[in-house]
């Protein structure tokens, strides 16, 4: 089946060669079909167009001067982006074809050649990187799933230490303050208790909204289990840590959660642990469970509060003084 005209105009083709008549010849048929397209005559000149134009497909003449179709194959295929590459050679020659292939093309034609075969390999090559770009795009959203808890859109468990582990690397590469919060819903077993358990996922789900509506792009949050969550700061010291935990309590304590008729207002206890430069030794379970000491501490304090953990009152997560030789 032919594409149609409105999937070709989004369709952007680079030509390369150094024949202007063939690229001339090329563009015109390309133009009528309704592809973008646009025109290099020198390997160098394409890397120029492509810091601001982006092909979704390459035809490249296999033998220019300075830098060869193949070499230029190859700096073309270490961009970030992946697109289509057609090699166009007048070589009839089975081994440089072959050579092409093996270089990373994704197809070879042969001068002379019909306009209509191109325009063909062409549709063929579109029609691979529209099944690529849709397995991409599941594969996306398959690790989406995976990554995230499918109640209140955080991230599970899983996914958030692999995060944490690499904030801690980073904070200690620049010196740079990670904090972990850890929150607990106050006597969320009455919500289950007094309505049914359709309700507690929704209260659940709202409070997942409330966190990602309070923290920064840079920030990451996490349903740690049950009506427990957490939240990984960076870069961030212990007021302003203690002022972020103080608005999240105060949004949820006068949040009204209310799904059809049921109704409910909530309370939540914080707990939060920094590391800083002196306690390097720490890593991502270890400040979770510190986090949850603090937890538990405003839990025993009376609940609906902020707790602290001092990180340097405790000694073996301190960076030890190193002993002077004798």
């Amino acid at each position: 089946m032919l594409q149609s005209a409105e999937i070709k105009s989004h369709r952007r083709i680079l030509i390369v060669d150094d024949d202007s008549e063939l690229v001339d010849l090329i563009q015109l048929e390309l133009d009528i079909y309704g592809y973008q397209v646009r025109s290099a005559y020198s390997a160098s000149e394409a890397f120029e167009i492509m810091t601001s134009w982006l092909p979704s497909l390459i035809i490249l003449d296999v033998n220019m001067p300075n830098l060869n179709g193949i070499e230029a194959l190859k700096k073309f295929r270490s961009h970030r982006e992946y697109f289509s590459i057609i090699l166009i050679s007048g070589n009839h020659n089975a081994d440089e074809i072959i050579a092409g292939l093996d270089a990373g093309a994704d197809d070879y034609i042969t001068k002379p050649f019909e306009p209509k075969e191109l325009l063909a390999r062409i549709r063929a090559q579109f029609r691979i990187k529209d099944l690529n770009d849709r397995l991409m795009r599941a594969n996306a959203r398959l690790k989406e799933l995976v990554d995230t808890d499918d109640l209140t859109g955080l991230l599970n468990m899983r996914s958030l230490y692999s995060r944490l582990e690499y904030e801690l690397a980073r904070g200690k590469r620049y010196n740079r303050t990670v904090c972990v919060v850890m929150m607990d819903m106050d006597d969320f077993k009455s919500v289950n208790d007094g309505h049914d358990h359709l309700f507690g996922s929704f209260v659940l789900t709202e409070v997942g909204k409330l966190i990602k509506a309070s923290i920064r792009g840079l920030d990451i949050a996490a349903r740690y289990g049950g009506d427990e969550f957490l939240i990984v700061l960076t870069e961030i010291d212990r007021d302003v840590a203690y002022s972020f935990c103080e608005r999240l309590r105060q949004k949820i304590e006068s949040y009204r959660f209310q799904s059809g008729p049921d109704e409910i207002h909530l309370t939540t206890s914080i707990g939060f642990a920094i590391t800083d430069p002196n306690s390097p030794n720490i890593d991502a379970k270890q400040l979770v469970r510190v986090a949850d000491w603090a937890l538990y501490e405003a839990k025993k304090s009376g609940r609906n509060n902020v707790c602290y953990y001092d990180l340097s009152k405790h000694p073996e997560f301190m960076r030890q003084p190193v002993k002077k030789a004798e």
